[in-house]
């Protein structure tokens, strides 16, 4: 076959050498369908009709000249006038007359599809322009789709209106502030068999994290029905995270699980698509099972190593999946490559920070990028007021389209009522490099045209708009200019998203990991509670109906309460470990006092007064006794399962506020009896937190049973101070730099080294003290953990004393 005179050319002919001849959609189906349907992975048959074939029908009716006419002199920034234009352009293509040889030779191959499944297939056309996915200029989406196609005549008027979307308002705009001819891109259209997810689930995949760049795992949305809602961001799907390293050893590594609305999906109707409601049970329910997220997720990396091998370079995917409902069977329709973090600047970290305390927030939602912008508000209902727009404003919106975004690359920021982290706000956000709030459920109405916000996505998670522009600050950190440094720096972790908004951090791993921050806001609700929730659903009082009722509202899906809790931390422990793989990730089990459990939703009930909290019924004393220790067994299977389970062996355990040489030994035998046993899992480590005196005075004996310790320098400051830190009337007589404080800390470190046992810091005072820490690594400490905020900085000073050390 000669492909450059063709009009029609099957997937199994075609490669990523022909993305002139059919665009990129259709060069990557190709790719995918002659070289990785073979390892496994599920591509729907299909044929592209050629850019050929694209300028043939323009050339044959004379459209060009019209076309070029149509656009002279386009001010793209006048919306009105863009959209006047852009249907003129249309209309033209729209009711040209295709000519005979090719409608003749489209509706050949359409048979051909036939004699592959049955009488005139249900297919799905797509446009796949030639000038798609290149770097620093995706196309893709720009142009339409078309589902559940049937029928030859259908079919022609399907080719011809993707033919036309080649001059949709968005593209016509986008190709003009790039630069491109708005003729000198041609356009190819995918006529693929349709796979049948309005029966069932559907969804986009990429393998690296869309907000952070994250490259060490998949992504993966979920929502059910069609897909066009999951890109539109009409549905907030469900997402689910898999970790890339130790899927690839065979472990079930699905480290996060957010479970989405999904209130409508898309089905067939008789003209296209139609929105119908979900039914409640199936709204709490994941839409995909393990089995499926873990299929979808070794597809996305073998199609990742497949094109990273092609161009020669790492090169994260891009995909959308479908699952027939009729089969069951997973599938994947497109993949592109990632062309945001893909294509960034490896060597520059960009950090953005309030410079002043937040203000009252508006509206809130999940967070896109990690930037802050802050502008007056625009809120825009209806597509017929996108001219009011102005450039520098804020966009308040319930949801966007291809069609806004001439607007959308005018704006400080955009806010939504709804859609997810694929949304088409979302998406476009992240190539303009502006932040963005998906999800609100709310902006619109909170928020009116006018007012002074600032939109927040700083923490890569929760997205915030405040009100008022808050001041911000905007740091640049050059990584390839930080020095390396003998003594390892580590990262303290509260979140799971701050783990991976800090992942690009020149770390060596994570020095403490807090279980606290996932209880107090994912979980939100005190262990007992969920493990007593059976015999508290039994009771009639008034205060157990409405304990049952808000435990129900937070733990939708779950019967088995206590699953839920291990499920939460197991994910969150997991995350952190994720992004300090291979290096060591030390979790602290958790660490709270009576006074903040008693915070938690049932946490009244379970939990004493305490008059000195601080020195009461916390850490370690509560592991083996017997009111918490099952509470503490759900933490030992949590971090068991991110072990083990999910394969991140470099997860270890660290014991805090451990008083008694025997109080640490029933601490070790309880761990044993909820299966994390030292004895039994060499490659599993046991540390202690250095934070009470008779840790040091009893060092011998402490380092006898456990793999060393870290410094907690906050409690071992008050303790040997003799300090309350809770105390506003104490607070300044002293710090880890008064000499009795460092002292017993040159103690423990000398004793460690000597013994060849990790020692290391993960308190505040380093970040705080640069004196404190040019002490510590003078006195040969093994590891400084600080905060995120704080390690560029401290790099630096560390380096420079290590210099006069060593000289």
């Amino acid at each position: 076959m000669d492909k450059e005179k063709a009009f029609v050319i099957w997937f199994n002919d075609l490669g990523l050498d022909d993305v002139p001849l059919v665009g990129g959609k259709n060069a990557a189906l190709g790719e995918m369908f002659r070289h990785l349907v073979p390892l496994g992975v599920k591509v729907p048959n299909g044929f592209a009709v050629t850019a050929r074939a694209y300028n043939y029908f323009l050339d044959q009716a004379g459209l060009r000249q019209q076309i070029e006419d149509e656009l002279k002199d386009l001010d793209t920034h006048n919306i009105k006038d863009l959209q006047k234009r852009g249907a003129n352009v249309r209309k033209i293509i729209l009711e040209a007359q295709m000519p005979e040889e090719l409608e003749k030779v489209i509706i050949e191959h359409y048979g051909y599809l036939s004699d592959l499944y049955f009488a005139d297939p249900d297919v799905a056309v797509r446009s796949s322009a030639t000038a798609e996915d290149l770097p620093g200029a995706s196309f893709a989406g720009q142009q339409e789709t078309y589902l559940n196609v049937v029928g030859p005549e259908v079919l022609l008027s399907a080719v011809k209106k993707c033919m036309a979307s080649l001059f949709t308002n968005r593209a016509i705009s986008y190709r003009h502030d790039k630069g491109f001819p708005q003729t000198g891109i041609s356009l190819s259209v995918a006529v693929q068999k349709m796979v049948r997810s309005d029966l069932a689930t559907s969804g986009v995949m990429f393998t690296i994290d869309t907000e952070t760049g994250f490259d060490k795992v998949v992504s993966i949305d979920a929502s059910y029905g069609l897909g066009e809602l999951v890109v539109q961001g009409a549905v907030t799907p469900d997402e689910y995270t898999v970790f890339k390293p130790t899927l690839k050893d065979g472990y079930r590594a699905i480290i996060g699980r957010n479970l989405g609305e999904k209130d409508v999906k898309m089905v067939y109707s008789g003209k296209g698509g139609k929105k119908i409601k979900v039914s409640a049970e199936d709204r709490v329910r994941f839409c995909l099972s393990d089995d499926e997220i873990l299929q979808l997720a070794d597809w996305g990396v073998k199609i990742e190593d497949y094109f990273s091998g092609k161009h020669g370079r790492y090169q994260p995917m891009d995909m959308e999946w479908a699952k027939d409902g009729e089969s069951g069977e997973l599938f994947i329709v497109q993949a592109r490559p990632e062309t945001v973090h893909s294509t960034a600047d490896k060597t520059v970290y960009h950090e953005y920070r309030l410079s002043e305390s937040g203000g009252k927030v508006l509206s809130e939602g999940a967070a896109v990028g990690t930037k802050i912008a802050s502008g007056k508000a625009r809120v825009i209902k209806d597509a017929r007021h996108l001219s009011d727009f102005q450039k520098g404003e804020i966009l308040i919106t319930e949801i966007t389209d291809p069609d806004w975004e001439p607007i959308m690359k005018i704006a400080a920021a955009i806010v939504t009522d709804r859609g997810g982290r694929t949304s088409h706000a979302a998406i476009v956000s992240r190539e303009l490099g502006i932040p963005c709030v998906v999800g609100t459920a709310e902006a619109t109405g909170t928020i009116k045209t006018g007012d002074p916000i600032t939109v927040d996505c700083s923490s890569g998670k929760l997205g915030l708009v405040y009100k008022n522009e808050l001041k911000y600050e905007a740091l640049e950190h050059k990584l390839d200019q930080i020095p390396k440094t003998k003594t390892r720096v580590m990262v303290n972790i509260g979140s799971p998203e701050e783990a991976f908004k800090n992942h690009y951090l020149p770390s060596r791993g994570v020095g403490l990991g807090r279980l606290e921050f996932i209880i107090n806001s994912y979980i939100r609700i005190h262990p007992r509670a969920l493990m007593d929730f059976a015999e508290t659903k039994k009771k009639r009082d008034l205060g157990s109906r409405r304990l049952i009722k808000k435990i129900d509202e937070l733990t939708p899906g779950y019967e088995d309460k206590s699953a839920f809790y291990v499920d939460e931390l197991a994910e969150g422990i997991a995350k952190i470990g994720a992004t300090a793989w291979p290096e060591p990730a030390l979790i602290r089990f958790s660490d709270f006092k009576t006074n903040e459990y008693r915070t938690l939703i049932g946490g009244e009930l379970y939990e004493p007064e305490e008059e000195n909290p601080m020195l009461g019924w916390r850490g370690a004393s509560r592991y083996y006794h017997p009111d918490f220790k099952a509470a503490f067994g759900l933490e030992c299977a949590a971090l068991k399962r991110a072990r083990e389970t999910f394969g991140l062996k470099n997860i270890a355990a660290l014991i805090p506020f451990v008083r008694t040489v025997e109080e640490f030994q029933q601490v070790l035998d309880t761990m044993k009896e909820f299966g994390l046993d030292q004895t039994t899992d060499q490659d599993f480590k046991v540390y202690i937190m250095c934070e009470v005196p008779s840790n040091i005075t009893l060092a011998d004996q402490f380092l006898d049973l456990c793999d060393g310790m870290s410094i907690g320098s906050n409690d071992l400051t008050q303790l040997t101070l003799g300090l309350d830190r809770d105390s506003q009337l104490v607070s300044g007589v002293g710090n880890e730099n008064n000499e009795a404080v460092k002292r017993i800390i040159g103690q423990i470190i000398d004793k460690c080294n000597s013994r060849n046992k990790y020692i290391g810091i993960c308190g505040q005072g380093p970040s705080d003290f640069p004196g404190f820490a040019k002490f510590l690594v003078e006195r040969g400490i093994k590891s400084l953990s600080l905060s995120p905020d704080t390690v560029v900085k401290t790099l630096g000073q560390i380096a420079e004393v290590e210099k006069d050390v060593h000289n």
